[in-house]
């Protein structure tokens, strides 16, 4: 393989990235794709992906609930911080190799969960399991996923599996079987779905889960020829019609009367967290945390770990941002792993996130974005775009680890150290 795709593909491989040559200002790079030359940020795969992906798919993804309030205020919640820098340090030994449940990683941050990626890209699950584990992070496959979870774990060892369950016995001892079998390590509950949301926004686009044929979706494909024939028609010719896979019977991704089955989810309960930890021997982590006692909840029912979240602001819309909730979680953790999501989009973010004590991030939106519109190579450019800015950023705060990230390097960005405002 050549060596320019390979190093889209796989950015830093197995080389300590103090090895690797220091990154510049941004710049377009013309041994990239086409599709990827403009693409200097993760908040740019977006726009490139609204031309590429049919409008109810992308509004899908994209939007939120209701007004979408919580999916603003997680972006507005990193930018009440800012940095204290220090400087004339030698910061030419920097690493931000990490830690996570006993693995080491090649940057701080991972992939999380996005149920129907393969609506929009190619393959995505694979591609994103694949271009994770070629940079050596964690990726997260959704229960909401056209893929089956055994080829996505046999295409990715880097994989996790995160599961949507019931609130009964049979179903959770199935799917934790089903899961310890395909060679998984980690297992995410998600916590925050007990009832669906209310995203008006599907409803004014046009989507629907298991996709509906109609002369609205046709016409939204025939108007987006890459993704009809690229994805749609390449899917059908080569793997025949997808299918939701992990969760419930498997219901077809295009069908006229079709429903997925959500289960009693409302009666899911901590009981069953207790079940699901005396059946799972790998780590077990409960995705979807915003309140300090639940965080004391889940540590004393055996979770190994949490993530702070309120799914992207596509739940309970006027949900607190996870960033404004995560110090006093991380005070009543004891020593459970702390994670977070939710409108983290570049290097900044993901330092602010480990100075108030996470462990670690996860990042969606833009991954499966850089997936849809440039295939593997182009979640290989999101995931190095995203090392580098944590890189050039470590430099100009005069740091050399991530362990030196802590909360005396933020303020409150409103405030006058020592000056009081009348």
């Amino acid at each position: 393989m050549p060596t320019s795709e390979q190093e889209l593909i796989d950015p830093v491989g197995s080389a300590d990235q103090a090895a690797l040559p220091r990154i510049g200002a941004a710049r377009s790079d013309k041994t990239l794709p086409r599709a990827l030359r403009g693409v200097l940020a993760l908040d740019d795969f977006e726009e490139a992906a609204r031309r590429y992906i049919p409008r109810p798919i992308f509004g899908y993804v994209s939007g939120g609930a209701e007004t979408n309030a919580s999916l603003r205020g997680n972006r507005a919640a990193f930018n009440e911080l800012a940095f204290v820098p220090r400087v004339l340090v030698n910061v030419s030994e920097r690493t931000q190799k990490t830690t996570l449940f006993g693995r080491p990683y090649d940057a701080p941050f991972g992939l999380a969960p996005m149920g129907g990626t393969a609506m929009a890209a190619y393959q995505g699950d694979l591609v994103l399991a694949r271009a994770a584990a070629a940079a050596n992070i964690p990726m997260i496959l959704s229960g909401a996923s056209l893929t089956p979870l055994e080829r996505v774990r046999e295409a990715g060892p880097t994989a996790w599996f995160q599961a949507y369950l019931p609130g009964e016995t049979g179903p959770i001892t199935q799917l934790v079987d089903r899961v310890a079998r395909a060679g998984y390590d980690t297992l995410v509950l998600t916590v925050d779905v007990p009832v669906a949301a209310n995203r008006e926004n599907n409803v004014r686009s046009g989507f629907h889960t298991p996709l509906r044929p109609t002369l609205r979706l046709a016409w939204d494909g025939i108007i987006r020829p890459r993704w009809l024939f690229g994805m749609l028609a390449r899917t059908l010719l080569l793997h025949g019609m997808p299918h939701f896979e992990n969760w419930g019977p498997r219901v077809p991704l295009l069908s006229r009367t079709g429903e997925r089955e959500r289960g009693l989810r409302d009666q899911l309960s901590w009981p069953h967290l207790e079940l699901m930890r005396r059946l799972w021997k790998g780590r077990l982590v409960v995705k979807g945390i915003l309140d300090k006692e639940d965080a004391r909840i889940a540590r004393e029912s055996g979770a190994d770990g949490i993530i702070v979240s309120n799914h992207g602001g596509r739940q309970l819309d006027g949900a607190v941002a996870p960033l404004r909730v995560l110090p006093g979680i991380v005070a009543q953790a004891g020593g459970m792993t702390v994670t977070i999501d939710s409108g983290i989009r570049r290097g900044t973010d993901v330092l602010k996130a480990l100075a108030l004590g996470a462990n670690f991030v996860f990042i969606g939106r833009p991954f499966l974005y850089a997936a849809a519109i440039a295939g593997e190579s182009g979640v290989g450019h999101a995931i190095k775009l995203l090392r580098d800015e944590i890189d050039r950023d470590m430099a100009l705060l005069g740091i050399t680890t991530l362990a030196e990230m802590r909360r005396e390097r933020l303020m409150d960005a409103r405030s006058f150290d020592g000056l009081e405002i009348r």
